[in-house]
């Protein structure tokens, strides 16, 4: 028996790629909306109410408008937009996050899909909350350098036109400290102190890293960059998506350099601790089209829906 998948935004980048992972699967049929009905509220209504799992790839606000729309007790929503990620009655979709997710997951209704940069944040410090290693309480800071089509059409669109000498160097943004992805960062590591955050768009395509520095003194008293990496290799051990890489990784120490686009094309996650007598950095890197958006939203289905966490991806 087929499942029937909609995907409402299907236009925009996070819609087209999950198009992508599911346009060759024998299990899965897709349900398209005609484009000439494309804003047509009762069309979207009917096709959402039709599926067994709906995307929902928009704005905010209309995100919260297409859920309203949903009266069918069977159909799951996952959400890719920021409306629901800390929402009560909304599952966080991240299957890492903690014990116990996984089947929150599998019986939800409503699940949020992570934001890219909150994912490998949250990836890195939630490990370090639950084993009591860094308190709630803890200021931290985190930059994130991403690739451009994390902006979506209109910034893909910018940068591949060419001409703007502005685009050719790194820019950082949300420089007002109020970044969308701040709450969840918050709400799905236990940190109680706002992180500083400043997130760093460059001239790639695709690609994530997130960098969080630490003084070893923030830790719990005692603790080395070994409890670090001990923590990082308890909490994602079986985990086939999360690689906890070496304690200063020798090959990227040795290049110099970090690799910000190692996982482009999967839908993996890769762990970093380099440490230096009381200093630390934790990196997380992924691909913000893959685990950073439609990756991740395809992994939640396939959870919800019984199969194999991995199917297509």
């Amino acid at each position: 028996m087929k499942h029937a998948v909609y995907v409402d935004g299907q236009e925009g980048t996070t819609g087209l790629r999950i198009h992508d992972y599911l346009a060759g699967r024998g299990d899965i049929e897709l349900l398209r909306i005609d484009p000439e009905r494309r804003k047509d509220p009762a069309e979207r209504a009917r096709l959402l109410n039709a599926a067994d799992v709906a995307f929902l790839c928009l704005p905010d606000a209309a995100s919260r408008e297409a859920a309203a729309m949903v009266t069918n007790p069977a159909t799951c929503l996952i959400d890719a937009s920021t409306a629901h990620r800390t929402a009560a009655g909304w599952v966080y979709g991240l299957p890492e996050l903690a014990a116990g997710q996984r089947e929150r997951l599998r019986s939800a209704k409503r699940i949020a899909n992570p934001g890219c940069h909150a994912t490998a944040f949250i990836l890195l410090l939630r490990p370090l909350v639950d084993a009591g290693l860094l308190p709630a309480e803890a200021a931290v800071s985190a930059t994130s350098i991403t690739g451009y089509s994390g902006g979506g059409k209109s910034m893909i669109a910018q940068y591949e036109a060419g001409g703007d000498a502005k685009l050719t160097s790194p820019r950082p943004y949300a420089l007002g400290l109020a970044h969308k992805h701040l709450p969840e960062m918050m709400a799905h590591t236990g940190l109680t102190t706002r992180p500083v955050f400043m997130p760093v768009v460059a001239n790639f395509l695709k690609g994530l890293a997130v960098t969080v520095p630490l003084h070893l003194g923030q830790l719990r008293a005692g603790a080395r960059a070994e409890d670090l990496h001990v923590a990082y290799e308890r909490h994602y051990q079986g985990e086939r998506f999360v690689r906890v890489m070496p304690l200063n990784d020798g090959p990227t120490l040795e290049g110099g350099f970090f690799d910000v686009q190692g996982c482009n094309d999967s839908n993996r996650v890769d762990l970093f601790v380099f440490a230096q007598g009381e200093q630390a950095l934790l990196m997380a890197r992924l691909d913000n089209l893959g685990k950073g958006a439609s990756g991740a939203a395809v992994q939640c289905m396939n959870l919800h829906l019984g199969l194999d966490e991995g199917l297509g991806l």
